[in-house]
């Protein structure tokens, strides 16, 4: 049994949204079994700025369904998109 290893792409729900914040509550909001291994940040348009966390979760958890579903209940975030997946 090994672990996927995803990038995801948190859009806040504006320009206004403190990011570090966040961050925080996006940490907060992981299901069991699932720890980020970093973010990143990308400059979006007019001010915003998408939240690009890697996430790695066990590979028999049923990929990342149950951290996008996490994130999107997270104050602040707009919307949740895989950008990127593989095994690690």
């Amino acid at each position: 049994m090994g672990k996927v290893a995803a990038k995801l792409k948190v859009m806040p729900q504006s320009p206004d949204v403190d990011l570090d914040a966040l961050q925080e509550r996006l940490e907060d909001s992981l299901p069991e079994g699932a720890k980020i291994n970093g973010f990143e940040r990308d400059d979006v348009a007019f001010g915003l700025v998408a939240l690009l966390p890697t996430v790695i979760v066990p590979d028999d958890a049923g990929g990342t369904e149950a951290v996008e579903e996490a994130f999107e209940g997270v104050e602040g975030v707009e919307s949740v998109k895989v950008e990127n997946v593989g095994r690690i």
